[in-house]
């Protein structure tokens, strides 16, 4: 079993630039040229929301169009930027969620593994939140299989980072919930997020919380929030989530960015 995971898009229309400088489409093409380069290949792609900037019809198109070439399925969650009329509007032949059920998560189950992805989305709000259905899914999930390790997958973290004009939009509502049921699930792995366009690893509820960086921007790393938010355009990255023999749930991250290479050492 081998999947990778991207996050936070933020895809606009053609020709429209985030910020007025960061053509998110070019970098979402430069991530599908590097993960159709993986050998092997990844099973399958994972993208932890944001998919687009606005959440319109017309960014879902482009989204669309950019992921065309993409050799490997795709598998698509929702952050604080999407829109869910929207994107249903525009992904009606998905067939991996369930589309009379009011949220977008579903279970993936893999060789060795499975996936538990959330729809953290609170719509109008830069924040998220697990309401009690969508908890209630999660309790199901994980207390039907206690013993295959287990992936949980969303777009906000559920806890504070250290980072303070992004702490106060991690997940909110839900949080001391879905932290409890996490600590209760022994055969969670990993639980993966985006949101924060930093990369950032901690201990959380006896498992692993790992952030994903972008794949275009990144925000400056400022830890007491004085000042606004910024973006700097620190590379972005892909993660690889694979299974070891003997060992388990391995976690790769590479720079989509060529830098060169790869050179053999010594001389000659």
């Amino acid at each position: 079993m081998l999947f990778a995971q991207i996050t936070d898009l933020h895809v606009r229309v053609p020709g429209d630039r985030l910020a007025g400088r960061v053509d998110t489409g070019a970098f979402l093409e430069r991530a599908v040229a590097r993960l159709n380069a993986l050998r092997p290949r990844p099973d399958f792609v994972l993208i932890t929301g944001d998919l687009v900037d606005a959440g319109s019809e017309l960014e879902y198109a482009h989204l669309r169009q950019l992921l065309g070439p993409l050799a490997v399925p795709v598998r698509l969650a929702l952050g604080n930027h999407d829109n869910r009329e929207a994107f249903r509007a525009s992904f009606p032949d998905l067939d991996y969620w369930n589309p009379a059920e009011p949220f977008l998560q579903y279970a993936l189950e893999l060789e060795g593994c499975r996936v538990l992805m959330l729809d953290t989305l609170d719509q109008g709000k830069s924040s998220g939140a697990l309401c009690s259905s969508r908890l209630d899914w999660l309790a199901g999930q994980l207390a039907g299989d206690r013993t295959t390790p287990t992936i949980v997958a969303m777009h906000h973290p559920p806890v504070a980072v250290g980072l303070a004009r992004m702490d106060g939009v991690r997940l909110l509502e839900g949080a001391d919930r879905f932290e409890a049921l996490i600590r209760a699930a022994p055969n969670v792995e990993r639980v993966l997020a985006g949101h924060l366009h930093r990369p950032v690893a901690m201990r959380f509820a006896g498992t692993v919380l790992d952030v994903m960086p972008g794949a275009a921007h990144q925000l400056h790393y400022d830890v007491d929030g004085a000042a606004p938010l910024k973006l700097i355009m620190e590379s972005p990255m892909l993660q690889l989530h694979g299974t070891v023999p003997g060992v388990g749930l391995v976690s790769h991250k590479l720079y989509v960015d060529d830098f060169g290479g790869p050179h053999p050492f010594g001389g000659g």
